[in-house]
């Protein structure tokens, strides 16, 4: 029986944010700005590091490619949810639900990689600087980078199957904004238990494993900073770190406390308000930590805006 209402199930129903409909509109309004704010700033990243060959170096190359993540994840959910606030019925087919969720594992799964090669990106930098041209050789990241988006997809494509592979019978109203995991499993008629367990497991390793490189990386960091003589190269190193490390913290947080917490301890009120920070919010806060924290991206902006650059592209 469970089979046949898992077969028949053709869409899933959103509760979204808000009830009221005032709540909604002014949701929408300040998304819609945060949504604009996030692809402005990450496709403005990525052009400015493209067109300024001062950025032509390892570090901004995985900043690009954060920019180029961050816009594809925000997008993945933002939209739909804007759409949402605005409409009566918050309905998503049952393949969209499952392909929204693919995107966004996926594209999570890179970002936490993407985090952990640029904390080894400074590690070679700061403490291995004669080496670093060699390590960190453009054919090298070109393959860290690939191998952060293969990773990204084949875990998206395990998490993703396991969890829509079991019945959905007692209901397709769904507690939250997007296609999570969470609420999916207590929409469940099955014993979820071993779901679960594979879904902590595998973002466990994957936020821990990304975690534990890039505490190692700035453990040695540290040392190699305080053993500096020279003022302007402390400076300049705890200016490039302080913006990697504040990004992490923002998106480490609310990761950890979304998918690696007791799921009897599990708030799908409090999951929402986490879920917005990371998926819309954390998207534009990252362009922006990097170009105020950063002064080698504030000469660029500066030259782009009093015109001061030729693009390396003409």
């Amino acid at each position: 029986v469970a089979r046949k209402n898992y077969t028949v199930l053709t869409e899933f129903i959103l509760l979204g944010l808000a009830d009221s409909l005032e709540l909604q509109i002014t949701l929408f309004c300040l998304f819609s700005v945060i949504y604009t704010l996030t692809v402005v700033g990450n496709v403005g990243m990525i052009l400015l590091i493209r067109i300024d060959s001062q950025l032509h170096t390892p570090m901004y190359f995985f900043l690009a490619n954060l920019s180029f993540v961050d816009v594809c994840y925000s997008s993945t959910i933002t939209p739909k949810m804007l759409v949402d606030l605005l409409s009566e019925k918050k309905s998503i087919s049952f393949a969209g639900c499952f392909l929204q969720m693919y995107f966004f594992i996926a594209l999570a799964t890179t970002e936490c990689i993407l985090f952990g090669l640029m904390a080894h990106d400074r590690y070679v930098a700061i403490c291995n600087p004669l080496l670093y041209s060699l390590i960190m050789s453009r054919t090298v990241c070109l393959k860290m980078a690939a191998g952060a988006f293969t990773a990204g997809l084949l875990n998206s494509m395990v998490l993703t199957s396991c969890i829509s592979s079991f019945p959905f019978c007692s209901s397709n109203v769904i507690h939250h904004f997007f296609c999570d995991s969470p609420p999916l499993f207590k929409l469940s008629c099955s014993d979820t238990r071993l779901h679960e367990s594979i879904v902590s497991t595998f973002a466990g390793v994957n936020i821990v494993g990304s975690l534990l490189v890039i505490l190692t990386s700035y453990c040695y960091i540290l040392f190699s900073i305080f053993r500096m003589h020279a003022g302007e190269g402390r400076r300049k190193a705890f200016s490039t770190c302080a913006s990697h490390l504040t990004a992490i913290i923002l998106f480490y947080s609310t990761s950890i406390y979304t998918y690696l917490r007791p799921s009897s301890s599990c708030s799908l009120t409090q999951d929402k308000v986490a879920s917005v920070f990371y998926t819309v919010v954390i998207p534009m806060l990252n362009p922006l930590i990097y170009s105020l924290w950063n002064r080698e991206v504030k000469k660029a902006l500066w030259n782009v805006i009093t015109m001061k650059w030729i693009p390396s592209f003409l």
